[in-house]
């Protein structure tokens, strides 16, 4: 189904593939225990190459240093010019898309590994286990070790 909505997101645009997703009674977040649709896809994709250049570095490297002044330089924009343009072509401000890409990293980590969460944070540029459990609750509304946990059972029963 994921891929089905990528499609019809790819030739029909983001607002049609909401409109299908609820027609299907989709999950657009789904619960904690069950894998996340990929923050890509649920986002808008940029229009301008400032911006997508932006988003790539962030989605290529989670982890890796991305103030909102690295991202403007990167980019060749100001750093207030790069904050507007980012939210009118992403639909979300620097900062909350990097926050996003990053759980989806730690998820994805997490479910698939047994790194600490405490290096697993500093290695996915949150810093601290504790920044990492506020946005991963935040976003999924679990501790990154309950969603371990979670994950592992359900990976036991399949």
């Amino acid at each position: 189904m994921d891929l089905a909505l990528a499609l019809v997101e790819d030739d029909l645009g983001r607002d049609v593939a909401h409109a299908v997703a609820r027609q299907l009674v989709l999950f657009l977040r789904r619960p904690g225990s069950q894998s996340q649709f990929s923050v890509p896809l649920w986002t808008a994709r940029p229009a301008s190459d400032p911006i997508r250049a932006a988003v790539s570095a962030v989605e290529a490297e989670p982890g890796a240093r991305h103030s909102i002044a690295d991202l403007a330089d990167r980019c060749g924009l100001s750093p207030r010019h790069l904050q507007r343009r980012f939210a009118d072509e992403v639909g979300v401000p620097p900062a909350a898309y990097v926050e996003r890409v990053r759980v989806e990293a730690a998820r994805r980590a997490l479910a698939e590994g047994d790194e600490p969460v405490e290096a697993l944070a500093r290695r996915l540029g949150f810093g601290t286990g504790e920044t990492l459990r506020r946005s991963f609750h935040r976003h999924l509304g679990v501790a990154p070790s309950d969603y371990r946990e979670r994950f592992r059972a359900m990976k036991e029963y399949a």
